[in-house]
């Protein structure tokens, strides 16, 4: 699914982000991505999404290699990813539904078509019920329960999170990480960069530590495959 050969990142800066960077995620896989702040966590995450390109090496994510990637091809290929945020980035004069529906609006999805799947997003997340709530009137977990809506509601095969927990207490931070793992149970392949090693070891999942640009451990693939036998589930609720 994501495969990384030998890559190196460079910002116009001169800055190298990451060097030499080999490793391999598999279909329906829940990896975390860790390490200090600057280490690289995040150019990773960057080069999954096609918000960067790689300087050296070459980057394949669901079969595409982003490198030659055509620009017609990049919001296309864009669709295929979704992104949670540390702080949501929501359209606080927007009700939920309207921040929700926004990746279906941009791409001129019908009306019933949208109404039905912001439905069953937040029905997932459990905020079924909270569309035309604005998001200051919800707490801080319930906000990064809508940036999980949003991010799933285009059906992407991956999902990547920087630092989603980053803002929230023990306790809210739990119930993010489960719905994650709700999602990667049922085939969706996520990879979440964070500081809190407390959550990497409760959920036992890989752990790719990055240091200085480096893989310094986990960067073999685990041959972690999706649970089959549960996809129809949420795909009853899409």
């Amino acid at each position: 699914m994501i495969v990384f050969d030998r890559v190196s990142k460079r910002y116009p800066n001169g800055r190298e982000a990451l060097t030499n960077v080999s490793l391999r995620i598999e279909p329906g896989e829940m990896v975390f991505l860790t390490g200090r702040s600057g280490a690289g966590k995040s150019s990773v995450l960057k080069l999954v999404a096609l918000l960067e390109r790689p300087t050296r090496g070459t980057v394949t994510v669901d079969g595409a290699n982003t490198s030659t990637l055509p620009s017609r091809a990049i919001p296309a290929f864009r669709r295929k990813i979704g992104v949670v945020f540390q702080d949501h980035k929501l359209l606080m004069d927007r009700p939920v539904f309207d921040n929700v529906a926004l990746p279906l609006i941009v791409t001129d999805t019908p009306l019933r078509e949208i109404d039905r799947r912001v439905r069953a997003a937040l029905d997932q997340v459990g905020l079924l019920g909270r569309e035309r709530v604005a998001p200051l009137e919800l707490s801080v977990g319930e906000q990064q329960r809508v940036g999980i809506a949003r991010a799933v509601i285009s059906k992407p095969p991956v999902l990547i999170a920087d630092e989603p927990t980053g803002n929230l207490d023990h306790g809210l931070a739990l119930e993010v990480m489960r719905l994650f793992k709700r999602f990667q149970e049922v085939g969706v392949t996520i990879v979440i960069a964070t500081h809190d090693l407390q959550l990497v070891q409760e959920f036992g999942q890989r752990e790719i530590h990055i240091d200085d640009g480096k893989i310094v451990s986990g960067g073999a693939s685990s041959g972690a495959a999706p649970d089959a036998a549960a996809l129809p589930n949420l795909q009853a609720h899409r």
